[in-house]
């Protein structure tokens, strides 16, 4: 689905180039926040479909920016994937209970990256 707005909230910005990267390959449009503040700037102005979320993020994590934009109905809506170097057992649950709809452990699959953000896009 090209064109399809999307919102990286990385806080690390060679992890947010690189998601970028693979994204507009895909001819996504892409807008980066570093913490969960900016990303809440840039949706007033940016509709976004999905969000890629880091949970570990300065500040608000990313689980509880996830918690607010589900409880808020102008974004509830939105597809929240986390992406996260936090892959230890329950980590995937603890993201899903807190309304992301897909977990992503780090290092991401450069191959298959784009393709599961791509099927996320296609199932909403």
């Amino acid at each position: 689905m090209a064109g399809e707005p999307i919102l990286i909230v990385e806080d690390n910005p060679i992890n947010a180039m690189l998601v970028e990267v693979l994204l507009t390959t895909r001819e996504y449009e892409t807008k980066t926040a570093a913490n969960a503040e900016e990303a809440l700037i840039i949706l007033t102005t940016f509709p976004a479909k999905l969000i890629i979320m880091d949970i570990q993020l300065p500040g608000i994590d990313g689980l509880e920016l996830t918690r607010q934009l589900k409880a808020d109905p102008q974004y509830k809506n939105i597809i929240i994937v986390a992406v996260t170097a936090y892959a230890m057992k329950g980590d995937r649950e603890k993201a899903l209970a807190a309304g992301c709809d897909e977990y992503i452990p780090k290092p991401i699959d450069i191959n298959s990256f784009a393709d599961v953000i791509t099927e996320m896009l296609q199932e909403k």
